[in-house]
């Protein structure tokens, strides 16, 4: 399944993680955590450079667009205790980074696959979460609804490619992408709703396993498909 290079990876990937889960919630350890979190995007970034020279331009300049507006996401997160606004232009790259994952998975859709089943589960999922975030949101519901619209988007046409792309590389982006759901729905209900107890470690854990199994995805792709 993973090459030597994606093990040893994995292994170092790991390590990165459990140092940001370990002291995202320290404040004598904060300088590490500054370290740590924008550190997980950036060895996907260095992991995806390094391995992905037999995938098509546009897939590549996609993808790293997608870590890069992730990377800024993460930076931007950061600050948000200096300043609100920084959460909202955290929002919008990773809102952009959503659409650079788009238009990845839109490379590969199967025609043939029928959306509207699933899209309707998401409807349903959302609408549940929309339900609780209602009476909170204030002058941040338009920009979060779009949030919403663009992640539900990105699950739905990481589903199309089923088929189109061999299962492996399917199954890894597939739940890469739902993991993402899960992970910005945690952060929605603790900023919004109300506080949930270990909200940092799930949104990061969850966040991070659905970016490494989206790039370990991407780089499982068949060459012969990835040209079609």
């Amino acid at each position: 399944m993973l090459t030597n290079t994606e093990k040893q990876f994995s292994v170092l990937f790991l390590i990165i993680v459990i140092i940001e889960l370990l002291t995202g919630s320290t404040e004598s350890l904060q300088i590490v955590h500054y370290i740590a979190k924008p550190t997980i995007v950036i060895s996907l970034i260095f992991l995806f450079v390094k391995t992905s020279g037999s995938l098509s331009k546009p897939i590549i300049n996609l993808t790293l667009l997608a870590l890069g507006f992730s990377l800024l996401g993460d930076v931007l997160l950061m600050l948000v205790d200096q300043s609100e606004h920084f959460f909202t232009l955290g929002l919008v790259a990773f809102l952009t980074a959503h659409i650079m994952y788009v238009l990845v998975f839109l490379k590969h859709r199967n025609p043939k696959n029928s959306p509207f089943g699933f899209i309707a589960l998401l409807l349903v999922y959302a609408a549940s979460l929309f339900y609780f975030l209602r009476d909170s949101l204030g002058a941040m519901l338009i920009p979060v609804f779009a949030y919403m619209l663009i992640i539900l988007t990105m699950a739905t046409s990481a589903y199309l490619r089923k088929n189109k792309v061999n299962m492996l590389s399917y199954g890894l982006v597939f739940l890469g992408a739902l993991f993402f759901m899960a992970s910005d729905s945690i952060l929605a209900l603790n900023k919004f709703y109300q506080p949930i107890l270990g909200a940092n470690i799930s949104i990061m854990a969850t966040y991070a396993l659905a970016q490494y199994l989206i790039i370990i995805g991407i780089l499982k792709l068949k060459r012969d498909v990835d040209k079609k």
